[in-house]
């Protein structure tokens, strides 16, 4: 067999590995996302021990899902011929990114969410980390704020750099602005953290739909996160600027 031949052969076999990696890891995802949902049921149903036993096979899945990713990461660089170093330079870090999702977000929201959080909404707001992670939580609960970063799944695919925010007479540019329709779908909200049981974080009102996934959590930290000359941007220029910041923090009028 010479040598081309046996190249042709070689890529083949990347390609099905390449193809089969990514397909477990799919297949993977779709099979904890099922197991997530009928541990819900179960709950709601009273069968506590069965759920139980399904929250042990979700950590398990996610244990293989980390290996599998490693899997597909080092044969990508195999290919590559080796590993981007920490000193790499911007032009070979890779323009894509896999994020993880760590928990679920329960709200009363199915087809309305506010613009911002309302701290005295009325409803439950549950934030619920998936067990694989709730060591991770230890000691949150003595901040009286977090930070909550999700994925917002139900944000329309197709975005504009131009917007005007609602309530106001200014169209600005979309990172000037809290729109959710982002190139990268990621929402960041500020809430009082109310109690913690487990891997369950009881919260005030979250600006998000039901079965939200959860990506990352943060303390939030008197004088490092309060900048109390932040000022208010362009909305100083808006005709109606105290009605509009009446709308943004939720109060009542």
């Amino acid at each position: 067999m010479n040598k081309k031949a046996e190249s042709k052969i070689k890529d083949r076999g990347e390609e099905r590995f390449r193809g089969l990696l990514n397909y477990w890891i799919r297949h993977n995802r779709e099979h904890t996302s099922e197991l997530e949902r009928w541990i819900q049921r179960m709950e709601e149903g009273g069968w506590e021990d069965s759920a139980q036993e399904l929250r042990k096979a979700v950590a398990l899945a996610l244990r293989m899902d980390r290996h599998l990713e490693s899997a597909l990461e080092k044969f990508s660089d195999r290919e590559r011929g080796a590993e981007i170093s920490p000193s790499a330079g911007a032009e070979d870090i890779p323009g894509y990114y896999d994020l993880r999702k760590i928990g679920t977000i329960h709200t009363p929201y199915s087809n309305f969410a506010p613009y911002q959080p309302r701290e005295n909404d009325e409803g439950e707001f549950v934030i619920e980390v998936d067990p694989a992670y709730e060591a991770g939580l230890n000691r949150l609960e003595e901040f009286r704020y977090i930070y909550v970063i999700y994925y917002l799944h139900r944000s329309p695919g197709e975005i504009s750099l131009k917007t005007r925010p609602p309530r106001t007479d200014q169209v600005v540019g979309l990172f000037a602005s809290r729109s959710s329709h982002r190139p990268n779908p990621l929402g960041l909200s500020v809430v009082r953290l109310k109690s913690r049981q487990g891997n369950k974080l009881f919260v005030s009102g979250l600006d998000v739909f039901n079965g939200t996934p959860l990506l990352d959590l943060k303390p939030y930290l008197q004088d490092l996160d309060s900048k109390a000359d932040a000022g208010y941007g362009w909305l100083n220029r808006s005709e109606d600027r105290d009605h509009l910041l009446l709308h943004i923090k939720g109060i009542p009028h």
